[in-house]
């Protein structure tokens, strides 16, 4: 596809990154990126996302804006306080870029309409703070052939990890947790507390694996989606480090008994 010439301005510094350039732009201008939950996480993330151009954002979230959300979720404001997230987010994006196409859907994500959510998409990003619709979410994900990149926050850690467990040799997110957690008696940040530029880091971050997932096939330097890989972050002594999660071959969704 050809980029109108305001586009191509708006885009330039993406366009000439050897990495990315005009043929990976159009790749994330062709992208449907479902997002997850409109948080910490999610609100830097879908910034980054429609800054890079994605063309097509499905914003998930049925919560409404809280006064405790501001000291962390950057693209509300009080104004926004007692709207719905999801409302208050489509808001923000027609706001900065009136040529992406967005979708939102207030309704709270159960294994029953997961599968509704995600279809058609290239790629979903979770950023939601319980286990039960992370793992619906997830298993919808494999069901569908749809890449998951997972991201979550508490305190003053974090971690990013994309799945592709509807591929023979990727673990799924179900692979990483296992079944225990499909249940909504987490931990949450209302809890235990958590960093507001903590969540900046972990998002902004997310939404960089997804770039690099989009532009596979694109790009042989920036386009590793790293399927499996944990990046796990510390924002007490700032460092991050890596591990690989192996695919379960006991995995009630993906693995050999599946």
């Amino acid at each position: 596809m050809s980029l109108a010439p305001e586009r191509l301005d708006r885009f330039a510094r993406h366009i000439v990154l050897p990495e990315i350039g005009g043929a990976g732009q159009a790749r994330l201008v062709e992208s449907h990126v479902v997002l997850v939950g409109l948080g910490g996480i999610g609100n830097p993330a879908l910034q980054y996302l429609a800054g890079a151009g994605i063309g097509r954002l499905t914003l998930v979230d049925s919560d409404t804006v809280d006064a405790s959300n501001l000291q962390r979720q950057t693209i509300f404001s009080e104004r926004d306080v007692g709207h719905g997230k999801a409302v208050a987010a489509r808001r923000w994006v027609q706001n900065f870029d009136k040529s992406l196409d967005i979708t939102i859907s207030d309704r709270r994500i159960t294994a029953d309409n997961a599968a509704a959510l995600v279809a058609g998409a290239d790629l979903v990003l979770d950023g939601t703070d319980n286990f039960a619709t992370r793992l619906a979410v997830s298993d919808a994900c494999v069901a569908a052939g749809v890449p998951l990149l997972s991201a979550a926050v508490g305190r003053f850690q974090g971690q990013v990890a994309a799945f592709a467990g509807h591929l023979p040799d990727q673990a799924c997110y179900r692979c990483f947790v296992g079944d225990a957690f499909d249940a909504e008696d987490c931990d949450t940040c209302a809890d235990d507390g958590v960093l507001g530029a903590m969540v900046g880091w972990v998002g902004t971050f997310a939404a960089m694996q997804a770039v690099r997932v989009l532009l596979q096939g694109v790009s042989a330097r920036l386009g590793d989606p790293q399927w499996g890989t944990l990046h796990l972050m510390d924002g007490l002594q700032p460092g991050m480090r890596s591990m690989r999660i192996p695919k379960d071959p006991g995995c009630k969704l993906c693995g050999a008994s599946a």
